[in-house]
């Protein structure tokens, strides 16, 4: 039975890790700017895509959409204790290695049955510039598997959080902006998923280029 929402402590979770350390982060440490918000759909299964640069970009792009985003993570993490609660509680699931596309996509389907957003990184790696030359299509995938919409999302500056050799996070000026969603590929033919994948990845960058 699909739900409309998360389960509720899981989106109580996400509120007091929100407002306790993401948004302050965000808003005083980081200068953030998050435009669109009412773009974002409130309820229901949805996949979040965004370009990726930073190990900072799945809580920032949580925060930012105003509601818990769910991200795929190494099963080995689920055997360290007290994080392995954490994280669940938190939205993630784990992937084993070797398999990871195929278990990915198994287990966000069912976060999106259970009304979660699930984010997915387009590249499916950071890049230097937080573009995306190379976009996969599994987001698209997974969405027309589910038919649920896809929401673009452009984190700008968060490469410049962390410099080369630094451990500790720069005050970068962080801009995020959301798209108004995509409808999922009718059908799970490859065509159809590069061309809502290239239209993702399209207004990514659009919203990318509009800077601070």
């Amino acid at each position: 039975m699909s739900r409309d929402r998360e389960p509720p402590v899981n989106l109580l979770w996400y509120h007091l890790f929100k407002w306790s350390v993401v948004s302050p982060m965000l808003g005083l440490y980081f200068r953030g700017r998050v435009y669109s918000t009412d773009q974002v759909p409130q309820t229901g299964g949805l996949v979040v895509v965004a370009n990726h640069a930073s190990d900072f970009d799945p809580p920032l792009l949580s925060a930012a959409v105003r509601r818990p985003v769910s991200y795929m993570a190494k099963e080995e993490l689920f055997k360290v204790p007290v994080l392995s609660q954490a994280i669940r509680l938190y939205g993630a699931y784990p992937v084993k290695r070797g398999s990871a596309d195929r278990s990915a996509i198994r287990e966000a389907l069912k976060q999106l049955e259970q009304g979660w957003a699930v984010g997915i990184f387009l590249q499916g790696t950071r890049t230097p510039d937080g573009r995306i030359p190379e976009p996969k299509i599994g987001a698209a995938l997974i969405a027309a598997k589910a038919q649920v919409p896809l929401l673009p999302v452009s984190l700008w500056g968060t490469q410049r959080i962390f410099t080369k050799g630094s451990s500790i996070p720069r005050p970068a000026p962080l801009t995020i902006r959301i798209g108004a969603p995509i409808a999922p590929p009718p059908s799970t033919a490859r065509e159809g998923l590069e061309v809502v994948t290239a239209q993702c990845a399209a207004e990514i960058h659009r919203l990318h280029d509009l800077g601070r």
